[in-house]
């Protein structure tokens, strides 16, 4: 269903349209590298600067946590895990939960909080190296809408081979043609983003059955 489990999430204040005259293609094609330059190189190709703070999934994974029932016994892959700062969240506030992390960026993943290290990967969305029904929930935030569409569609469908009791993403989206502009400026590294209603004909095409939030700038 549609339910916004990111509530808590601390919202920062976004200049869009400042953000869309001031990026290039050049620096689209460097983000969508996701290395150094991604995470914690200049603003205009990333982040400029990704580094662990407690303010941003520690109210999150109450949430999660109550949504799934999630407890110690209970499973968590994160799809897209960067350097696996909500991971790292979850095992705190949930003590002994089994966690995994998979991402695409050598450079995340080689960067991350130390005590993730021993359960993230390398890895691909499209491909994901585990056993059907391995977790009992997936989570992916701000990664499935990075691959293009036939992409986008095995990455869904692969999340919900590897889920036995739910999941939850969240992707680009708009809802009216202001909004659409505004991720037009916004984007950076996205290569599919649709209208909510586009999204949700989209996940019955490939058989998306998990929860699932749209990020709108």
């Amino acid at each position: 269903m549609e339910i916004d489990l990111l509530r808590n999430y601390p919202k920062s204040k976004r200049n869009v349209k400042e953000r869309g005259t001031d990026k290039t293609e050049e620096d689209r094609r460097i983000a969508r590298q996701f290395g150094k330059d991604f995470f914690d190189g200049d603003r205009k190709t990333g982040y400029g600067g990704f580094s662990y703070n407690s303010r941003f999934w520690e109210p999150v994974i109450p949430d999660f946590q109550k949504h799934f029932a999630l407890t110690a016994d209970s499973s968590v892959l994160d799809v897209g895990c960067a350097k696996g700062f909500m991971l790292y969240d979850m095992g705190r506030l949930i003590p002994d939960i089994k966690l995994k992390g998979i991402d695409i960026s050598e450079y995340a993943i080689a960067n991350a909080v130390p005590e993730t290290k021993p359960y993230i990967q390398v890895g691909n969305a499209v491909d994901l190296p585990f056993e059907n029904k391995s977790f009992d929930v997936v989570i992916s935030i701000n990664t499935i809408h990075n691959l293009d569409r036939e992409e986008c569609a095995k990455a869904l469908q692969e999340i919900e081979r590897i889920s036995r009791k739910g999941s939850f993403i969240t992707v680009d989206a708009y809802r009216n043609s202001e909004e659409k502009e505004l991720m037009e400026a916004w984007n950076l590294t996205a290569k599919t983003f649709m209208h909510v209603d586009e999204w949700k004909k989209f996940f019955a095409e490939v058989g998306y059955t998990g929860d699932f939030y749209w990020f709108i700038p």
